[in-house]
């Protein structure tokens, strides 16, 4: 069976020996708004838990509006030109205006990119600024959460008089679910936050996974740091297959995201029969696949279809490569992963940059072979991230046919961490 797999920007077609496929899992068909606009402009007018936009901005004086990076494709270009509009007609001057870019402890974002990710309206009108976790000076000192989290947030946003998210609702394959409270935590969260957050005692726990809300301590202290400081407004967005608004889920913190949850929840999770030997997925291609770093969803979030000891086929462009220089220098600087995880448990470890992921990437290679089909890392780069690089999917199937044997069952996920999957019954 030929399958499209979400890659880059073009996709990539693979052959899958019928015999062995044991199926494709897909999102559910969630229609798109027929007009996305009057789809805002609905949410932002009848929200969820809270008065509308146009009350809640009344009488303010500047507003910050916190939007996903380029790794996300949220609509903005749709979204922020229906915000703006409001915010015009509470007489917020489009000079008071500052859109701070969530790159949590990614890298900031190009002028080309913002313009891409903002459209032209909000890019050309509003001040701009790109997040920077290290920038000590741009962060307010709120203190410290119960369980020890010191809680550093970015000034531009603490001192907003009002403050709306912007972002969208999927599979997070640490904290159940994005947006609503990950777009202050981690999203404008300074690098010590951050740290102490995404650390073992958090990431280690069985559900701080894909799905998984209720119980989930990533999710719980993320939640309770944002509540410090919440934002009066939120909009968060599930998409269609073909990324464009499915339905907009506007207003309360944590009343409009539970219930935006609810929605993905119901159409990105698929069923299987059983698990199986060999599951070949993506990064969601483009946006999401330009780097390493992000790859790591993609490789965890098809851990539960998977047999111990199966193999994950992971297609995923990295055209940036590794990603920061943060994370590339500490998988580097790390020879044997299991190693790691001893050290990183040990209470007086000294927290390193971006260990947090190569600990994600931990849980998939730890009992499992991981092979990377990408563009923009070399094969003796590729070794040293602890996965083994190949230059045809195809190829690779036939190895692995040839590992397991004549019964070697296969799953496909095109859209790769966009889906949740589950066996059936639990079985």
């Amino acid at each position: 069976m030929r399958i499209q797999l979400d890659y880059g920007r073009e996709g990539l077609i693979v052959e899958v020996p019928d015999p062995h496929l044991a199926g494709v899992l897909t999102l559910r068909e969630a229609q798109a708004a027929e007009d996305g606009p009057a789809a805002v402009r609905e949410a932002l007018a009848a929200p969820i838990g809270t008065l509308p936009l146009a009350e809640v901005a009344n009488g303010k004086r500047n507003a910050c509006i916190v939007v996903c990076d380029i790794t996300r494709p949220v609509p903005n270009p749709v979204i922020l030109p229906e915000v703006l509009a409001i915010l015009d007609d509470a007489g917020i001057a489009r000079s008071e205006v500052t859109i701070l870019n969530a790159t949590g402890t990614h890298r900031p974002n190009s002028e080309a990119e913002l313009r891409q990710m903002l459209g032209d309206e909000a890019f050309e009108t509003c001040a701009l600024v790109n997040h920077i976790c290290t920038d000590d000076a741009d962060m307010v000192d709120l203190g410290e959460s119960p369980n020890g989290v010191p809680i550093f947030l970015n000034r531009h946003y603490v001192n907003a008089d009002l403050k709306i998210t912007i972002g969208m609702i999927e599979p997070h394959f640490m904290a159940g679910y994005a947006g609503g409270r990950k777009m202050v935590m981690p999203g404008v969260a300074g690098l010590k936050s951050v740290q102490a957050w995404h650390s073992p005692r958090f990431l280690e726990h069985p559900l701080a996974t894909n799905g998984s809300v209720k119980g989930n301590p990533v999710h719980d202290e993320a939640l309770w740091i944002t509540q410090q400081c919440p934002p009066d407004f939120i909009i968060d967005v599930a998409l269609d297959k073909h990324k464009k608004i499915a339905k907009v889920f506007a207003g309360d913190l944590v009343e409009a995201w539970f219930t935006g949850v609810e929605f993905v929840a119901e159409n990105n999770t698929a069923e299987m029969e059983e698990l199986v030997d060999v599951v070949i997925t993506t990064t969601g291609g483009y946006p999401l696949d330009l780097t390493f770093y992000q790859t790591v969803k993609g490789m965890v979030g098809a851990l539960p279809a998977l047999k111990p000891g199966g193999t994950v086929i992971i297609a995923s462009a990295c055209s940036e490569g590794i990603g920061n220089h943060h994370f590339r220098d500490t998988i580097f600087a790390c020879p044997d992963i299991h190693q790691f995880l001893t050290q990183i448990e040990d209470p007086n470890w000294k927290v390193v940059a971006d260990q947090w992921q190569v600990e994600e990437l931990a849980k998939a290679v730890r009992h499992h072979r991981v092979c990377l089909k990408c563009e923009g890392i070399s094969s003796d780069d590729a070794k040293k991230l602890f996965v083994e690089p190949i230059e045809s999917v195809e190829m690779e199937i036939a190895s692995c046919i040839e590992r397991y044997g004549p019964n070697t069952k296969i799953v496909v996920i095109p859209k790769g961490p966009y889906v949740i999957p589950r066996v059936a019954n639990g079985n």
